[in-house]
């Protein structure tokens, strides 16, 4: 008796298991029609930005993307990977992805990456890993700390792309970092291996994390708990006070008040005080990126100097150093449980 079904319906790819590293976002390019589409793309997210949508349109469409394209490729210039002709997240990223794969050594497991914002995209590449055969997808934020206008954002872009999508992989999401003892150690052992290579002795350390509207944390995002946590277990680990390691935000953007202190007014006022050594750790991104390389490094390492410092250090971000991957590799196999 026939069922009904042709063997070409019944032939199914063999099953496998999709790993998605997703981070924030990176332009084409840094001429000023590239920037504009993406910065378009970035702050018509309704998750970064949460305000009067016909107010923030005009603002948008009228002021920021006439002016802001222009300044932030110059600023991506400063750190533009010429011999790839692509951003340093992208290279990172990329690099994280493909040192996965062998460290998870699985012949079941494809791992991939993706940007929230920009190329290539979130859709796109669970396109990619349904078609290369995974009924399965573990979707994981490069974000130690949960924010709605981060990991949540990437869920919304990965759920709208499986909505149109008739035959659904399942999808699990790997939940925020911020308090993982692999994490805590490995940003410690960076800093550590860091320090080594300085020829001055920092007074006082920095742990600068993205800012965020206040607004954001009153309506009951996490955020700013998870970094005050991440701050203090890293403390902990290093064996510093609070005056020692200073929990900062920075990259505020419009009028609203962001959650404080300001990396940029800390950095200031520490060298007006008398403070003459600085390090700067940014613990809350998973790759180096233009607000660590252009903004930290570059941006706050000026107003340093210009204010009285002698000495700054950037510390470079976990990347895709072995102690990046661990992190990121001890979260996978953690949210692979049962699949595995």
């Amino acid at each position: 008796m026939s069922s009904g079904i042709s063997s070409a319906q019944s032939d199914f790819p063999a099953r496998r298991i999709g790993v998605l590293l997703v981070n924030l976002g990176t332009p084409d390019a840094t001429d000023y029609w590239s920037m504009r589409r993406y910065l378009k793309e970035f702050l018509s997210d309704r998750r970064v930005i949460e305000e009067n949508r016909l107010k923030w349109w005009l603002v948008l469409n009228l002021i920021v993307l006439s002016v802001r394209p222009g300044r932030k490729g110059r600023d991506y210039e400063k750190i533009w990977n010429r011999a790839r002709n692509e951003s340093p997240l992208m290279t990172i990223t990329r690099a994280q992805a493909e040192k996965l794969a062998p460290l998870l050594d699985d012949n079941r497991l494809t791992v991939d990456w993706a940007m929230r914002y920009g190329n290539p995209s979130i859709a796109l590449k669970l396109d990619a890993l349904q078609r290369a055969g995974c009924d399965r997808i573990l979707l994981v934020p490069l974000y130690p700390q949960y924010a709605a206008a981060t990991t949540a954002t990437v869920c919304d872009k990965a759920f709208d792309a499986l909505a149109a999508m008739r035959a659904q992989p399942a999808l699990r999401v790997a939940p925020a970092y911020y308090d993982d003892p692999v994490y805590i150690d490995a940003l410690a052992r960076s800093i550590e291996r860091h320090l080594a290579t300085l020829d001055f002795q920092p007074e006082v350390f920095l742990a600068s994390f993205h800012g965020m509207p206040e607004e954001y944390v009153r309506q009951g995002d996490p955020y700013a708990g998870q970094c005050a946590e991440t701050t203090r277990l890293l403390r902990a680990r290093l064996g510093l006070d609070e005056q020692r390691l200073r929990l900062t935000f920075q990259s505020r953007f419009g009028p609203a008040e962001w959650l404080k202190p300001y990396t940029d007014k800390t950095v200031e006022q520490l060298a007006r005080k008398g403070v003459k050594r600085l390090a700067v750790v940014t613990p809350g991104f998973a790759a180096d990126c233009l607000e660590t390389l252009e903004e930290i490094a570059m941006e706050n390492a000026g107003i340093f100097r210009a204010a009285g410092g002698e000495a700054f250090a950037a510390i470079p971000c976990l990347n895709d150093s072995e102690d990046g991957l661990r992190v990121i590799a001890g979260v996978v196999r953690r949210e692979l449980g049962g699949w595995l």
